[in-house]
Order: C-alpha cells, then sequence, then structure tokens
C-alpha cells in the first residue's frame, strides 16, 4: 500500500499487524461489557432484547437482570503502538448462535473465557471448544458483587483445568482489569506458539 507525496512520488505506507483475540463465556458472563471497557473506539454491538420467545430456550437463572444478548458478535480495537493493532470480537454466549464462533475464531492468536461464578457451568462449552481447537486460552474470573468469592484454585478444579492455563481475576467493567486479563492471555500465546523463547 502507498500514499502519495505533495510532489506527486508515491511513498510505502506501513499498515499495522492485527493481532485477533476472543472473549468467550457464557451467556451474561461479561464479555461485552470486557470488550467495551477496553475498546479505544466506540464498540461495535450486535445486542437485541431478551424476548418472551426465548423463554424456554435462555436460561436466565443467575442473570434475571439481563434484558439484552449478542446475537452475532461485540468488535473492538486498541492501538498497541504503530506497529500493533489488537482486534476483540466477543462471541455470543448462547448455544443457539454458537454457528458463528468457527468464523470469529479464524486466525485468533487465543481467547479470554469469562468464567461467572454464579453460573461456573456456563464456562464449559467456551473451555471445551478451545482446547478442541487446540486455542491458547486464559480463564478471567468476573466478581460480581454479590457472588461468592472462590480461590483461583478452586476454581480451577471446578473447571477441570491443565495447570498451565492461567486463570486470573477480574472486573470486566474496569479498562486496566481487562487490560491485565489481555496481557495474560498475549503471555500464555505467545508460551504457546514459541515455548523456546520463554
Amino acid at each position: 500500500m502507498a500514499f502519495a507525496r505533495s510532489d506527486g512520488r508515491s511513498l510505502p505506507m506501513k499498515v499495522p499487524i492485527a493481532v485477533k483475540i476472543l472473549i468467550a463465556g457464557g451467556f451474561g458472563a461479561g464479555k461485552t461489557t470486557m470488550v467495551g471497557s477496553v475498546s479505544e473506539t466506540r464498540p461495535l454491538r450486535t445486542e437485541e432484547t431478551l424476548s418472551d420467545r426465548g423463554t424456554d430456550i435462555d436460561d436466565t437463572s443467575g442473570v434475571e437482570q439481563k434484558t439484552t444478548t449478542t446475537v452475532a458478535m461485540d468488535f473492538g480495537r486498541i492501538t498497541i503502538g504503530p506497529d500493533h493493532v489488537l482486534y476483540l470480537f466477543g462471541t455470543p454466549g448462547q448455544e443457539r448462535f454458537w454457528f458463528v464462533w468457527d468464523e470469529l475464531a479464524l486466525g485468533a492468536l487465543g481467547a479470554v473465557v469469562i468464567a461467572d461464578t454464579r453460573r461456573l457451568d456456563g464456562s464449559f462449552p467456551s473451555i471445551d471448544y478451545f482446547e478442541r481447537r487446540r486455542t491458547p486460552f486464559v480463564v478471567a474470573v468476573n466478581c460480581f458483587e454479590g457472588a461468592r468469592t472462590y480461590q483461583l484454585d478452586e476454581i480451577r478444579l471446578a473447571l477441570d483445568l491443565n495447570a498451565r492455563i492461567p486463570v486470573v481475576l477480574c472486573d470486566a467493567r474496569r479498562r486496566e482489569s481487562s487490560k491485565k486479563v489481555l496481557v495474560a492471555l498475549v503471555e500464555h500465546a505467545l508460551r504457546a506458539h514459541h515455548p523456546a523463547a520463554t
């Protein structure tokens, strides 16, 4: 790619390297919130209002106050520097939208699985998916107000996680907290892709 100078000559334009990360997890775990908290641009959201038609399909126990759901993806962007940009893709959490995951996962460096201790079983489909694809991932335990607090070892045991999978606490509403999760993922993914370099 090139751009024209005022004297008519063209100079090569450096395009930053795009790094793709997925944000996954169960319904209502905080995926949309995390993408929104760290994106430097207004995030793209594909949320729709929950309707009576989904009553028999969507399990809202533990998240009864939730009124919307992601039906395709969330998208956010973070510029790391002149050479790198991070693209965040939040996956839909409900089973009927899982067909989107394969497209979103293409070319991803890794994934964050957001775990909600109020509905920990909602993490299993994401964990299983990334384990099957051998996609590096971390588990971010979203600390909801009023939810029971667990030790990280308890979470690891309950989710039957390999000892190499990082488990971190986070508050998906807070930019700095979400950034720490992304840093943990990138470090883990680099170790997974280049073990000799660590």
